[in-house]
């Protein structure tokens, strides 16, 4: 009696094996996915509470410098309202002048230089196709 072919003794794949690689495959995905989106979910929570802080920050900030500035100029035109009434009024509007304009500046360096919004979930999404691209 001959030998089996070694084709014989290779049992043809399951289908049970093939759907059972599949339904990994899928479960692999939708774990990718719901970590990528829990990422993105807590990224979105954190610019929101860090807006939130800032714009606070900022108005009360405002506020009180701008209290503060009003009665500073206040304050230096009636002192110098005899002599020099005029001239401190003027020289005030430019020292604030210039004051807002090295603060419009400041801001649009700020705003420029901001960290890149959702860049942990880009940087983890750049990863996995990284890994999922085939091999060269």
């Amino acid at each position: 009696m001959a030998a089996p072919a070694p084709e014989d003794n290779a049992a043809p794949p399951s289908v049970g094996g093939l759907l059972a690689a599949i339904r990994d495959l899928a479960l692999t995905v939708v774990a990718l996915l719901q970590t990528r989106l829990e990422i993105f979910a807590s990224e979105v929570e954190e610019e929101r509470l860090r807006l939130r802080e800032f714009l606070w920050f900022a108005v009360a900030t405002v506020f009180c410098l701008g209290f503060a500035i009003v009665l500073a100029a206040v304050f230096v035109v009636a002192l110098l309202w005899d002599r020099f009434g005029v001239f401190a009024i003027g020289a005030l509007g430019l020292v604030f002048l210039a004051l807002g304009i090295g603060l419009a500046m400041s801001l649009r360096a700020r705003a420029r230089s901001r960290p890149r919004l959702f860049a942990a979930t880009l940087g983890e999404l750049a990863k996995d196709r990284k890994r999922l691209e085939p091999r060269r």
